[in-house]
């Protein structure tokens, strides 16, 4: 996301809002995709569906007999047998508008990426960079239905569930197409004043973009181990605040617990959101002292107060067990702290030096 865009802006102005319009269209869809994929996986749904037919499987059944094709087919996975044994029809087909839901609106995206892009193409207008960008955000979408179905296959056969491994994947390369589409809509759009901040805030900024892409990975690890239904207290969790070292790494080699121990995942989000915070506030402190632009301000206070929202929509949703709601609220923070760090840190990609500003006299 570093690339330059300078070359779109030998295109004419009006050419540029309407594709920033069509990718925020976009970004929409995969935030609407994403709040739908977390309902899926809350309502333990997403195995509904043991076929992928990326063309065929946009029609829903539209009979009796499809929907009992369609039936008979989740009985035959270990997810019906040991969890959902004697579900009736009419309780499938819930879980099964869940997952045909997700699938569809992930389609959909594909193709009001595409046509718009082909146009787009057509027309004229695009730099180089922008071309290679978008061309690389389509092989990406692409990328991510099958990825979707990978995940997918690994609850078929000998689980209950999808792998937390695949999950993390699926979610994380979700929002990395998210990141891309916000990073270039804001480089097309018109060039502001450049902002003044000192190299510290650059870094820092740096710094917390990373980290919430990491508290992201951990989230959806805890999403597939249901490792927000246990340890449901707070500040402690299993009876400390930092729980005993044989417990945290009891299995074997050592790095293992950091993916499939439920206590140590935990934890570990639990410990990435309170360091989030504090580099946050160093964040805002700093650019406050160091008399920051008013722009760079505002967005490390926007970030700061995203954050401390999320910090306690997540205590919540941990300490009632994660319901429908609050998960889905808790989703939904997280695409907005991940999107004003975005903001932040593209701001700060571009800050002008206190040369550039005139503000410190250039060395000669």
């Amino acid at each position: 996301m570093t690339d330059t865009l300078d070359d779109t802006r030998s295109a004419t102005t009006p050419s540029r809002r309407p594709i920033r319009i069509w990718l925020g269209i976009v970004a929409a869809m995969i935030i609407g995709t994403l709040l739908v994929g977390g309902a899926t996986r809350l309502t333990e749904s997403g195995l509904s569906i043991t076929q992928w037919n990326p063309v065929s499987g946009m029609v829903p059944p539209l009979s009796a007999h499809a929907w009992d094709q369609e039936f008979e087919a989740y009985k035959q996975i270990p997810q019906y047998r040991e969890m959902n044994a004697g579900m009736s029809l009419s309780e499938f087909k819930t879980i099964f508008w869940w997952e045909w839901t997700h699938r569809l609106l992930a389609r959909s995206i594909g193709a009001v990426f595409f046509f718009p892009f082909l146009y787009f193409l057509m027309r004229g207008g695009l730099g180089h960079a922008l071309k290679r960008r978008l061309w690389v955000l389509f092989a990406l979408g692409g990328l991510q239905g099958a990825v979707g179905w990978w995940m997918v296959k690994s609850g078929l056969t000998a689980r209950v569930s999808v792998s937390q491994y695949r999950l993390a994947i699926h979610f994380l390369l979700a929002l990395l197409i998210f990141s891309a589409i916000v990073w270039t809509m804001r480089g097309l759009a018109p060039r502001a004043t450049k902002a003044l901040a000192s190299a510290r805030a650059v870094l820092t900024s740096k710094i917390l973009l990373g980290l919430v892409f990491l508290q992201l990975y951990f989230g959806a690890l805890v999403a597939g181990l249901r490792a927000g239904k246990i340890y449901n207290t707070w500040p402690d969790i299993d009876g400390g605040f930092i729980p005993p070292l044989d417990q945290l790494f009891f299995e074997q080699p050592w790095w293992r617990n950091f993916f499939d121990s439920t206590l140590t995942v935990q934890f570990t989000h639990r410990m990435i959101a309170y360091t989030l915070f504090a580099v946050a506030l160093l964040h805002l402190v700093d650019v406050i002292r160091s008399k920051a632009s008013p722009a760079v301000i505002r967005g490390a206070a926007w970030l700061m107060a995203a954050l401390s929202l999320q910090l306690v929509i997540g205590i919540f949703t941990l300490l009632h067990q994660v319901p429908i709601s609050l998960g889905l609220l808790h989703q939904a923070t997280a695409i907005v702290v991940l999107t004003f760090t975005l903001l932040q840190a593209y701001r700060l990609h571009h800050v002008e030096s206190p040369v550039e500003q005139g503000l410190v006299p250039a060395l000669r």
